[in-house]
């Protein structure tokens, strides 16, 4: 893996087939880059070469929304929303949900 392409906590990485963008919340276990729509995201100082969606990963991705991978531990933040569904290893993330606040009365 290419030195401008470590996955740590804070990196910042853009969709090649639509808006989104993402910051990297947990780096995964493995090796490999985030993916948008199933096309591998790439830093954003990074110039975007445009691509289009691959079937099954049209999903989408929502601003300020978290999202996740069991198998292998990446967890991503949606900065800006687009198209594609954020993936990994040609998974796609799932959206983590925030959890109940206990009630007050």
């Amino acid at each position: 893996m290419k030195d401008d392409k470590v996955i740590k906590p804070g990196s910042r990485w853009k969709s090649h087939v639509c808006s989104a963008e993402a910051i990297v919340v947990r780096p995964p276990r493995g090796e490999g880059v985030p993916e948008c729509g199933g096309v591998a995201m790439s830093p954003l100082d990074v110039e975007a070469v445009p691509q289009t969606i691959k079937p099954g990963f049209e999903g989408g991705c929502l601003l300020g929304k978290r999202y996740r991978s069991e198998s292998t531990g990446l967890e991503m933040l949606c900065t800006k929303p687009g198209a594609g569904a954020l993936g990994f290893g040609g998974e796609v993330l799932e959206v983590l949900n925030a959890k109940p606040l206990p009630s007050s009365d």
